[in-house]
């Protein structure tokens, strides 16, 4: 798959890369079909209740929004086994359990997380949930999950 060639400044060089952007946070359960439609509608969110198994995340995603395709989504994961890194987690009671930032390109925000002090949980890999679209998973000092997701540039 070719890629697309970075964005250039009026004066031919490399623009500078955009800020990350909110993209959505994920929410741990146990079983997206007995949840998904309650879920929904006590936030007045819209689902289209398409369920992605993603066999390199060993997890099912579906994502639902309060608004249009613009604005950020709440994704349920769910594990798709008990090997799964989800599992022990929903089996805990899961919850909140990671936000999503979109970034340009993935390997400078690694370093820059690296520096940062946080913990690279999972190196770039392709997600299915997002066409193909590689993402990365940073722990940070203070114990959050993130997620980054590489822009289509």
């Amino acid at each position: 798959m070719a890629k697309t060639p970075a964005p250039r400044t009026t004066t031919g060089g490399p623009a500078a890369p955009r800020p990350a952007s909110f993209h959505h946070v994920g929410y741990a359960v146990a079983s997206i079909d007995r949840v998904a439609k309650e879920f929904a509608s006590s936030m007045g969110a819209q689902w289209d209740e398409k369920i992605i198994h993603d066999p390199l995340q060993e997890a099912r995603v579906t994502f639902m929004r309060c608004g249009g395709p613009e604005t950020p989504a709440i994704e349920l994961v769910e594990p798709a086994g008990d090997s799964s890194p989800l599992y022990k987690f929903v089996a805990k009671g899961g919850g909140l359990h990671h936000v999503c930032y979109e970034v340009d390109s993935l390997n400078p925000q690694l370093e820059q997380s690296r520096a940062a002090g946080c913990l690279v949980v999972k190196n770039p890999l392709p997600a299915v949930a997002f066409g193909g679209r590689r993402i990365a998973w940073v722990y940070t000092r203070q114990k959050l999950l993130v997620e980054y997701l590489e822009r289509n540039v």
